[in-house]
């Protein structure tokens, strides 16, 4: 690697709008994020419950007793 091209690597605190906070490594000391793997919908399972949902009532609703 040649000297003084690089910028300073630190070990970042990142913080996520739900509270969650986790370090890593960037170019910057402290890092705000909106969403992280704790809270956003495809990593919590929440978006397969919603489709699943969608599907249900479509079932329901086509299959359903009257």
């Amino acid at each position: 690697m040649k000297q003084g091209i690089h910028p300073e690597y630190f070990e970042a605190k990142v913080t996520c709008g739900c509270g969650n906070t986790f370090t890593t490594g960037s170019t910057q000391q402290e890092l705000r994020v909106d969403v992280c793997s704790k809270c956003h919908p495809f990593f919590t399972g929440r978006q397969r419950d919603v489709q699943a949902g969608g599907r249900i009532e479509k079932f329901n609703k086509r299959y359903a007793k009257k």
